[in-house]
């Protein structure tokens, strides 16, 4: 084992291997690891919380899909709140999450295949007081979070405008059903349900279908046709 650095560090991944890799590393470095284990019974990702804070980490590592216990996201903020450093490793790559995170305090996001050397680097940064993030890297991940909150508001505000029946088209339009087959569902004539798409591209402002479902899907819109 190496010298004992004091950094107490606490795994939060639902991928056994990776965790265990990650552990057997940071030990070898070292440091006190905790993992929290994640493959047994299901818990909500809150719940989680105090079985992190009762393991008195100075460092969190922390996935942000946790499988069925949720997103990891929701963790940031109140591990950092308790003074805990949190470095997120992630199979995501979207920017717009990698922005929320250090919105959030984050101090670090990795992705997955960040060597691990590069991920031991950053931890050894870290404890001697060294930035992990220049101020233009943070600065382009929190305007991408940004951006996307825009987008997510502004399509969420233009799904508002449609009316029940309309959704229900849309729905469908989701679903890969055509113009035919809606009618026929429907019991109503094509042309109804043309005038009907029509007014679905105009209060979306959108020139396809392909894009509608667009609008749709980056608002969260759950299709629930009837």
């Amino acid at each position: 084992m190496g010298r004992h650095t004091g950094s107490r560090i606490t795994i939060v991944e639902d991928h056994v291997l990776f965790a265990e890799t990650l552990a057997v590393a940071l030990q070898v470095e070292g440091h006190e690891v905790r993992r929290i284990a994640l493959e047994g019974e299901h818990r909500d990702v809150s719940s989680l919380l105090p079985l992190v804070l009762r393991t008195r980490p100075t460092m969190v590592l922390l996935d942000l899909d946790l499988g069925s216990h949720g997103n990891g996201m929701r963790l940031v903020e109140p591990l950092v709140a308790e003074g805990i450093t949190v470095i997120i490793m992630t199979g995501s790559g979207e920017p717009a999450r990698w922005g929320e995170s250090v919105a959030l305090g984050a101090r670090k996001v990795m992705s997955k295949a960040t060597p691990l050397n590069d991920v031991l680097a950053t931890i050894r940064r870290i404890n001697e007081g060294l930035p992990v993030t220049t101020v233009e890297e943070r600065g382009q991940m929190v305007r991408a979070w940004h951006r996307e909150r825009h987008e997510v508001r502004d399509a969420r505000s233009r799904m508002e405008r449609l009316t029940r029946r309309e959704s229900e088209v849309l729905a469908h339009l989701i679903e890969g059903r055509q113009v035919r087959e809606i009618a026929r569902h429907s019991v109503v004539s094509e042309a109804t349900v043309r005038t009907q798409v029509k007014s679905i591209l105009a209060k979306l402002e959108v020139s396809s279908q392909v894009a509608a479902v667009g609008v749709a899907r980056r608002a969260g819109w759950v299709a629930t046709p009837h």
